[in-house]
């Protein structure tokens, strides 16, 4: 299969708003006979719903939560990158495109993340006119700060609180179209089928979660846009929700999945506290911005730590080891995302992690130096030239509190520790999947018909998102891509008249749906759902995770398997399909959980080097840093569904072609 990702010429020194213009689009006397199907109401989800229904298009838009508000696009705290250099710094789109590129340790495709670079700007002028309040400097103007993997400020944000009041904004977007009946809200919903007709995706299966009743939605178009998949570790920073089933389930009706393997490990979450925990909280990237990241020099002041005999605050500056800062100087506490995370794992494996749990694993993150330095200055600014030790302290912590208030009370009611006295306890987990279902340049599956939007696609990141890039990438597709492309694939469906939900293939869709749930609920197993989803998920954290090494790929793969035919054999899903039934829709969405664990596994064997955040341990330079191997793996691995034995998928290979970008060993020091 030859993977044409319909890159118009000069994809790159053409503009994209010139490449927009020549499109064939709809003429809006006729987009009322075209429906369009939107699954998914987070950021990228919403605003697509919203535009295309601003746009003449009839659209009915599904989530499972009870409510839009509820998606996890909320979760994102510290902010949306775009290249306005609003600080007069240096940024440009140019230099946003190339650190997504280096960021994504070029292994994403150059034509959709140079596009995502040119709309940028125009995002945080649609968020503006909405209404989201971005925080302002003393001037008036909105604000900036510094995220992960780049030297200019460019995050706009909205305290610690971005994802949610963008969320609010695309939500009252959505909530006047619904007003107008322009769209149709489906909300405690769930797509569990694609329907297929005549080759081209046609509408889906969804079951209504209150009522357990299976409904057919036809449509000219479908659009996906579900998140991400890290939920197949059991342990993450994604809701307890979030899942890949809407994504698996056109894969294995024939759209490729590209690059799985690639997986995010948050630098900045809250340590794992207990074997029964079952939801991992993130701190917000701009905390490093604030923060400076330290564990002991010394292996016995963290074992003193560990055993509650010895306390942060009584580590001398000295005996302190600030190990992004010694390794990567030129960055900082403000390197990539997943060489925070590698470096955090390194030192906790070394024994100096600070953290008493099962695996002695955590890092501080401090504050004290920017409560000095921010104190100092604002007693100056107001006047106040030789301030007491105590007026430091209250003017720093201020400060810290209107900047990050939020995200530190949130950290006391979850630790009952106060982070402006002592410092916080970090460590990195599953966060962002850069993986998803493969896309073209106009964000179409290999379904024709079925677009893909957001993290639910793979084409943006590469092997490794830069922090604030993910809202980013979620409105851009909705309201500046998809309204566009989607239109030029409907220009040929002016004439096609509604289709009917009474055609076969919505038969055949909907008795597969009831067969796999018929098989679930005459099962006399013995376990629960939870227990083969915990197992999953620590077979994929301790040989799919952040070290991944040939053997254990092998074996994860081996294991994963063992695991799918007993949980087939012995899961226990109690109550009917006529009724709200949490433990069906979980045991449906662990199914595809298992296989989709298998296919990373299989991707990350196959991919026989280090990028981002696929770190292989046998393909390291000697400072312990990724080692790429452009001449064999300079390609986007699509993954094509051969049936029920995921074992026997199929890889495509996109090449990866930079004229733009001159490829490098990624460098951060």
């Amino acid at each position: 299969m030859k993977l044409d990702s319909k890159i118009p010429e000069g994809h790159i020194s053409q503009k994209w708003t010139d490449y927009k213009d020549h499109l064939k689009l709809v003429a809006p006397n006729n987009r009322p006979k075209i429906d369009i199907i939107v699954v998914g109401t987070g950021l990228a989800g919403a605003s697509a719903a919203a535009s295309f229904a601003e746009m003449g298009y009839n659209v009915k838009a599904f989530c499972y939560q009870d409510s839009p508000r509820r998606a996890h696009s909320i979760a994102a705290q510290g902010g949306i990158n775009a290249a306005k250099n609003y600080q007069n710094d240096g940024d440009s789109t140019f230099r946003l495109f190339y650190d997504t590129i280096k960021g994504g340790d070029y292994r994403a495709r150059e034509a959709n993340v140079h596009r995502l670079a040119e709309v940028s700007g125009n995002i945080i002028d649609q968020c503006v006119a909405q209404g989201v309040p971005f925080a302002r400097d003393y001037g008036g103007m909105l604000d900036n700060r510094s995220f992960g993997g780049t030297q200019v400020q460019r995050t706009f944000y909205a305290a610690g609180q971005t994802g949610q009041q963008l969320l609010l904004g695309a939500y009252s977007s959505l909530s006047r179209q619904i007003g107008l009946g322009k769209i149709e809200m489906y909300n405690r919903h769930e797509m569990l089928e694609l329907v297929k007709v005549d080759g081209k995706a046609r509408g889906i299966i969804a079951r209504n979660l209150i009522t357990g009743e299976l409904e057919r939605h036809s449509a000219h178009a479908v659009i996906i846009a579900t998140g991400g998949y890290g939920n197949v570790y059991f342990l993450s920073t994604n809701a307890m929700g979030s899942n890949v089933t809407a994504g698996w389930k056109i894969h294995k009706q024939g759209a490729l999945f590209a690059n799985p393997c690639y997986v995010q490990i948050h630098p900045t979450c809250i340590p794992v506290h207990g074997t029964n925990q079952s939801k991992l909280t993130l701190m917000s990237e701009s905390l490093r911005n604030s923060g400076r990241i330290w564990v002991p020099k010394k292996k016995e002041d963290s074992e003193a730590i560990r055993a509650g005999k010895l306390k942060p605050v009584q580590i001398a500056e000295e005996d302190r080891d600030y190990y992004l800062e010694r390794k990567y100087p030129a960055f900082g506490n403000l390197v990539p995302r997943d060489v925070a995370s590698r470096a955090g794992k390194e030192v906790c494996d070394e024994g100096r992690g600070i953290e008493a749990n099962d695996t002695n694993e955590g890092v501080y993150l401090d504050f004290a130096t920017e409560i000095q330095s921010k104190g100092r200055q604002t007693a100056y600014a107001k006047g106040n030239h030789n301030p007491s030790q105590e007026e430091i302290l209250s003017l720093g912590k201020k400060w810290l509190e209107e900047k990050y208030g939020n995200l530190f009370t949130m950290y006391q009611k979850i630790t009952d520790e106060n982070p402006y006295e002592t410092p916080m306890k970090i460590y990195p987990a599953v966060h962002y999947t850069m993986g998803g279902v493969w896309v073209d340049y106009n964000l179409q599956s290999t379904i024709p018909g079925c677009f893909v939007a957001g993290e639910a696609n793979f084409s943006d990141h590469g092997a490794n998102r830069l922090g604030a890039s993910a809202l980013m990438q979620g409105l851009a597709d909705g309201y500046f891509v998809l309204p566009y492309t989607v239109s030029n694939y409907l220009a040929d469906d002016i004439r096609t008249g509604k289709i009917s939900t009474d055609l076969p293939e919505f038969v055949a869709a909907e008795n597969s749906v009831k067969e796999q749930i018929n098989k679930f609920l005459s099962n006399n197993g013995t376990k629960t759902v939870d227990h083969f989803h915990k197992r999953l998920g620590l077979i994929m954290w301790n040989k799919v995770g952040m070290g991944r090494n040939e053997k254990g790929l092998t074996e994860a793969i081996t294991e994963i398997a063992a695991l799918k035919e007993e949980f087939y054999k012995d899961v226990y899903v109690p109550g009917s399909s006529d009724e709200l039934n949490p433990e069906l829709e979980k045991a449906l969405r662990v199914a595809d959980f298992i296989e989709l664990g298998q296919l990373m596994a299989m991707d990350a064997l196959q991919r026989k080097e280090s990028c981002g955040g696929h770190f292989r341990e046998e393909y390291q330079d000697s400072e312990g840093e990724t080692l790429r191997d452009d001449e064999n793996f300079s390609f986007v691995g699509a993954w094509e569904n051969k049936g029920y034995d995921v074992t026997k998928s199929e890889l495509h290979k996109e090449e990866l072609k930079y004229e733009f970008i001159k490829i490098a060993a990624r460098n951060y020091k």
